[in-house]
């Protein structure tokens, strides 16, 4: 089950990362494989028998977001330990393991589990003392790493320029209105995390803080009311050297791609805007490619086309849907190889994002020989 990673880290090892060419058949699907996250499913048991499970041991799952649907209402900690320990043990390449933890309305690691309390991103902006941010930040990436999480959908660096936007101002994930304020406090979150070996998410790019509608539900256009400061955040921590992987927005607007597609599945936003103009390298996730805004709106096969050409390197099928709705690994990574084949998408375009993907693992210690055994021994505290 191993030979897949030992393979994977000799030849990163033996050539510069970012130039290595895979060629064959097999590595075109590794190379797939990395690019797809998904959400596992409703079960919280890591004794059940789950396609998933085998998915991960195939190769077809580069990572998996967690929920609160997968935190077990007894013996939580140990039950979540368990399920960590499974899903990594049947990886043939060690996953990226996710979950939002931005605090406030949004967090799946509950205090009614028994974990720390997470205050919301607008307390922390209007107390404005770092410290504070600090401690925190501090508390909620010492908590993720404890159980091996190596990946946190936050901070949200959108500017609440629209304070009863539903999906942001009103529920309060935004900082600040002042995007000054936004940098500062983002800043100190993503340094914690990385400090604690998890990787921060900044999101939803190019800017969601002003939106009027929720991208769950929807098509959401952002062009009468986005403002150009909304770049702002992304612009002043990627030139910090900080960011390392960036999450985009479900949002239309016309202002940077007048064609009306999602900034999601737009080259003008993803390749044009934040690669090239912010000058960005590093990984991009998208949003979860089931919401309204993608699924209601495009098909499955036509939004992860549109993905690929727009230069996203992980896409994540958070699959909470209803049960006829739900996608696997296996489809997703099937659609992705025959878009190859058929020359829609080229070999190129999927490698660059595999290199992407695998310096952010290797940065993060999830090739190191020593993962598996660092990971277990983690994890007995909570046994």
């Amino acid at each position: 089950m191993k030979k897949l990673w030992f393979l994977i880290v000799v030849s990163l090892g033996t050539t510069a990362l970012g130039q290595d060419k895979l060629n064959d058949d097999d590595s075109l699907d590794v190379m797939i494989g990395q690019m797809i996250m998904i959400g596992i499913g409703d079960f919280n048991d890591a004794k059940s028998a789950q396609p998933i499970f085998d998915e991960l041991e195939n190769g077809t799952v580069g990572g998996v977001a967690l929920f609160e649907k997968n935190l077990s209402t007894t013996n939580t900690r140990s039950e979540l330990a368990k399920l960590i320990l499974k899903i990594q043990k049947s990886a043939s390449v060690p996953v990226l393991v996710a979950i939002d933890e931005e605090g406030g309305r949004v967090t799946r690691m509950k205090e009614k589990y028994g974990f720390s309390k997470k205050v919301s991103a607008q307390y922390l902006g209007e107390l404005d003392n770092l410290d504070s941010t600090n401690f925190y930040a501090m508390q909620t990436a010492l908590q993720l790493d404890s159980f091996g999480i190596n990946m946190n959908y936050a901070p949200v660096v959108d500017v609440n320029l629209n304070r009863n936007n539903p999906v942001i101002g009103r529920i309060e994930r935004s900082y600040s209105p002042d995007y000054a304020e936004v940098i500062e406090h983002a800043h100190q979150v993503v340094s914690v995390h990385y400090a604690n070996n998890v990787i921060p998410v900044l999101k939803h790019f190019p800017g969601h803080g002003s939106s009027q509608n929720d991208t769950h539900l929807g098509i959401t256009d952002v062009t009468d009311t986005w403002q150009f400061e909304e770049l702002y955040p992304y612009k002043a921590l990627i030139d910090s050297g900080v960011v390392k992987a960036i999450m985009t927005a479900h949002i239309v607007n016309q202002s940077l791609d007048r064609s009306k597609t999602p900034a999601t599945l737009s080259k003008r936003v993803v390749t044009d805007m934040l690669r090239d103009f912010l000058n960005y390298d590093g990984v991009v996730v998208s949003d979860d490619m089931q919401m309204g805004a993608i699924k209601n709106e495009f098909g499955f096969r036509e939004a992860i086309r549109m993905s690929l050409e727009a230069g996203l390197d992980i896409l994540i099928f958070a699959n909470n849907v209803e049960d006829f709705d739900m996608v696997t690994s296996t489809e997703i990574h099937s659609i992705i190889k025959e878009l190859v084949n058929e020359g829609v998408v080229s070999r190129d375009r999927i490698a660059q994002s595999y290199q992407r993907i695998m310096k952010l693992k290797a940065e993060f210690g999830l090739l190191d020989d020593s993962f598996y055994k660092s990971l277990k021994n983690k994890l007995k505290a909570h046994n």
